[in-house]
């Protein structure tokens, strides 16, 4: 039995959350079964908060789950996987989101600034992991895949060099035709 449970598996990541600082969920992702029911989950999750949010560690085993995570400002970011999992591996997903929303929200990594992109960030979850197998590593890959291009930015919300430079683009396009 434990020979089947060692066995090495893509599907590394049992759960992703963004907590803020009073322990609510700003977004959580969970992969697998171990927590079925939403109510579980939020159980889980405030038990996870009241057990990391004073500590000064960066991993805790807590319900048979290898939890790593980091905070800032007021949002706590953890990532999870099974008691046998490699905490290297989720320290690096870990980084990578942490990395990636910090590039996104221009290091601003903050409750408000989270909520106002945070459909960026959502796909830029989905980047990371599908379905608790780990896809991208890289922040700087996986904000390149989410960024907003500019051509989809209203006018007058552009700043002078995005509009100089959309404006490069077309007169290069033009003349090439």
């Amino acid at each position: 039995m434990d020979s089947i449970l060692l066995e090495p598996s893509l599907y590394m990541i049992k759960a992703i959350a963004l907590l803020d600082n009073d322990g609510n969920r700003m977004l959580a992702k969970y992969y697998d079964n171990t927590f079925p029911t939403v109510k579980e989950q939020k159980a889980f999750e405030k038990n996870l908060f009241n057990k990391t949010h004073r500590a000064n560690a960066e991993i805790i085993m807590l319900d048979g789950v290898t939890c790593v995570y980091r905070s800032s400002v007021d949002l706590f970011f953890y990532v999870m996987g099974s008691s046998h999992e490699n905490e290297l591996i989720l320290v690096s997903v870990l980084n990578c989101l942490y990395d990636s929303v910090s590039q996104i929200l221009r290091k601003n990594v903050e409750k408000r600034s989270l909520l106002d992109n945070l459909d960026i960030i959502m796909l830029a979850l989905d980047e990371i992991c599908d379905g608790g197998i780990l896809l991208e590593a890289d922040p700087s890959s996986v904000v390149q895949r989410v960024a907003l291009r500019t051509d989809d930015i209203p006018l007058g919300e552009q700043t002078v060099a995005q509009v100089f430079q959309s404006a490069r683009e077309q007169l290069k396009w033009s003349l090439l035709k």
